[in-house]
């Protein structure tokens, strides 16, 4: 009997030394993104911002920051196909501007995006927030040429009783909760799940210099001081029901804010001792240390990794010139604002906080970009990315994990401006393929000084962050080489390696085409 309880005890031995290692639970996902916020507006970034975040900069402080972090686009649209699609916004029809609270559906449900392939993977996805990607509203007539185009759209011809179709959860979203577009642009409606929470029964508008919004239908529920903190409300919310679930969750919070209208709390106003936009800057600050926190009490924090950044820069009708005169630079030391081609555009703050496997108080200084967050997931995940799937991504996990390359993170990086303006980034060098902003700044698109400007523009952004000076005269053969690689990357259908891929169809000519027949 005895020498049975030792066979048996040596048994048990040997499978416990053979087993395989019990398998490392996936994070939770929550990516956070802010709307026309400015690289120079949170001190971890710039520290003579003159803002108080001080929740930010505990996230930051926290977690890692990447102070080269990009948008593809200096607006919003194009910047949050990119985020969920890890291909460039520019392969899709749309090749300047964004979408508008009517515009169609741009990302066909046939795409892979950051939601399904986590879904295909066993998470549970969740979607609150601004979505401005379109949705194909119901109708009371049979065509949607016929309910108009732009900002003077008839919403008499839509039937809100409808449900939305190829919204967020055609797209991999097993909840959403929608604003359809920004804040400023009508239909001021909420879509929970494909449909509309209340009719629209009013017409609001609002002319004020920093809360204007544009006329247009409303829901009796939907209050435009609101809907910031039902956002952050309903997201603190479901991070709470997630606590003790089995599944690991992704959840992607997008803010329109702070986008006009500039709406901060009557506790928050005047708080900044600057103007309005700085006001609702700490609001919102205030509030992600409260989704901090929430996800502590769940439980969750140890193994979520939450990422924080925003769509594209801070935007003029914030003040921005105001600011400036008032010492704070809401684009830091950087050219530009939203909409342009240069820095202040497209280059965003970028936090990450997991502290189950990022070191806290890191820093990365490689160039990323928002479009990167479609690989991160994957290889979160264990998901195989197709060939016609995330192009243009590379994942930041390896740089997350402090893994640091010892070349260059990514081959080069593309943005674009609100005209349709190219310029790639390789390496300290960055070529414009225009001979001003491409966006608001000066000298704008068609101002008469550009006809006495060169065609492109060529920068060295270790020597000269403020873009000041245009070497392109200096340095022919790089401005070639970078002129190239873009041809190629448009050509290629990719920026990634791997087999060509087709861009999107599209009627028309490719603005700043040119250089492609050169």
């Amino acid at each position: 009997m005895k020498k049975l309880s030792l066979l048996y005890l040596l048994i048990a031995l040997i499978f416990s030394c053979t087993a395989p290692p019990k398998k490392e639970s996936p994070p939770n996902i929550i990516f956070i993104l802010a709307d026309d916020l400015g690289y120079g507006d949170l001190k971890a970034f710039h520290p003579n911002s003159k803002i108080s975040t001080p929740h930010l900069d505990r996230l930051a402080a926290e977690g890692m920051i990447f102070t080269d972090a990009h948008t593809t686009s200096a607006v919003c649209t194009p910047s949050r196909y990119a985020l969920l699609t890890g291909r460039y916004n520019w392969r899709t029809s749309l090749k300047e501007g964004v979408l508008t609270g009517e515009s169609q559906a741009l990302i066909p449900k046939e795409r892979t995006t950051v939601a399904s392939m986590l879904k295909s993977k066993e998470y549970e996805t969740a979607f609150i927030g601004k979505w401005h990607l379109g949705m194909d509203w119901g109708l009371k007539v049979d065509s949607i040429e016929q309910v108009g185009k732009g900002y003077a759209a008839d919403f008499s011809l839509v039937d809100f009783s409808k449900p939305v179709k190829n919204g967020p959860t055609v797209l991999g979203f097993d909840y959403s909760y929608a604003l359809p577009a920004s804040l400023d642009m009508a239909p001021y409606v909420y879509v929970e799940n494909d449909q509309v929470t209340q009719i629209p029964n009013r017409e609001t508008i609002d002319e004020g210099e920093y809360s204007w919004w544009r006329k247009g239908p409303t829901s009796p529920d939907f209050i435009h001081e609101e809907v910031t903190p039902n956002f952050f409300n309903r997201t603190i919310q479901y991070i709470q029901s997630q606590s003790g679930q089995e599944k690991p969750f992704f959840l992607y919070l997008a803010l329109p804010s702070p986008h006009t209208p500039i709406l901060p709390k009557e506790e928050w106003q005047g708080k900044s001792g600057l103007l309005p936009y700085a006001d609702f800057v700490m609001m919102i600050d205030d509030y992600i240390g409260q989704v901090n926190r929430a996800l502590a009490e769940a439980g969750l924090e140890e193994n979520t990794l939450l990422i924080f950044s925003s769509d594209n820069g801070c935007a003029p009708a914030a003040g921005f010139t105001q600011l400036v005169e008032m010492g704070h630079l809401p684009s830091a030391q950087f050219r530009g604002h939203k909409a342009d081609i240069y820095e202040g555009g497209h280059r965003v703050p970028f936090i990450a906080k997991w502290p189950k496997q990022i070191q806290a108080g890191a820093r990365s200084e490689h160039t990323i970009s928002l479009v990167d967050f479609f690989a991160t997931a994957a290889e979160l995940s264990g998901y195989e990315v197709g060939e016609n799937e995330g192009e243009d991504s590379y994942s930041l996990l390896p740089l997350l994990l402090g893994n640091t390359p010892s070349g260059e993170f990514r081959e080069a990086t593309v943005f674009h401006s609100v005209n349709g303006t190219f310029a790639i980034r390789k390496g300290d060098w960055k070529l414009i393929l225009a001979p001003g902003s491409g966006g608001w700044s000066y000298p704008r698109p068609n101002d008469p000084v550009s006809k006495d400007l060169p065609e492109v523009q060529l920068y060295n952004l270790a020597s000269d962050p403020g873009e000041t000076t245009n070497l392109e005269a200096e340095q022919t053969e790089k401005v070639e080489e970078l002129k190239s690689l873009l041809a190629k990357y448009i050509r290629d259908g990719r920026s990634t390696p791997g087999t060509p891929q087709a861009n999107d169809p599209f009627e028309g000519e490719w603005k700043q085409v040119w250089f492609l027949e050169k």
